[in-house]
């Protein structure tokens, strides 16, 4: 039976985003009063606003997130770890990181889990994200960066960037879903903009929206 939804539970499923290489700080901190005016999950935001954020959040419920190796995933294990040990001492309380994906598509399975193991274990009690890009993958190798995310301890798996050439889709998080089932949870994000895009989402199998659009998604609901 589908889940009634209000105002304030799909709230605390959306993580209020912001990740433009353009965003000022009027905008971060904007994104923060419609965050705790909204009682949304968390706000996510580039590194580089994490002490803006975590000041700006104070508080409130609503927790400071931030991503890791973004949005290629190309960079060097250490460097996440190092990018994400920063970012938790100025506040961060979750981490989305971005698998590398060209040693996922080149069948190097034990890097890709010691890159997401180094981010779990700088991250020590934050909550990790380990974003997959869907939009590269086939469907085996969706299955297997799920699997790979689960081995290396990380707490979510989430769809995309939402700079890829994709985003998410309801047919991945139905796939993701059957493979970490309730051992993890699943964020789904990139172009989600509506409160119908939310729902179908959620009802796949999400636990957590990514999307810019949360203020508009949330007003189509009653209190």
């Amino acid at each position: 039976m589908p889940k009634e939804w209000t105002k304030a539970t799909l709230a605390k499923t959306i993580d209020h985003t912001l990740l433009k290489p353009t965003a000022t700080a009027e905008q971060i901190r904007e994104l923060c009063a419609e965050a705790r005016a909204n009682h949304f999950a968390s706000v996510c935001v580039n590194p580089v606003w994490v002490p803006l954020v975590a000041k700006e959040l104070s508080g409130s419920d609503v927790l400071t997130c931030t991503v890791i190796g973004f949005p290629l995933g190309a960079s060097a294990k250490e460097v996440k770890a190092e990018e994400t040990r920063l970012a938790v001492k100025q506040g961060a309380q979750e981490v989305d990181m971005v698998i590398n994906i060209g040693a996922l598509k080149g069948g190097d399975h034990r890097t890709v889990e010691e890159d997401i193991r180094a981010v779990v274990k700088a991250a020590e009690r934050a909550t990790v994200k380990v974003i997959i890009e869907t939009c590269y993958l086939s469907d085996e190798e969706k299955r297997l960066a799920c699997e790979l995310a689960r081995k290396a301890g990380a707490h979510f798996v989430k769809t995309s960037t939402g700079f890829g050439s994709g985003g998410a889709t309801v047919e991945d998080v139905r796939l993701m879903k059957k493979v970490v089932g309730d051992t993890m949870k699943i964020k789904a994000s990139g172009g989600i903009r509506s409160y119908h895009d939310a729902i179908a989402m959620l009802e796949a199998g999400a636990d957590r929206i990514g999307t810019s659009s949360g203020v508009a998604i949330v007003a189509e609901l009653p209190e």
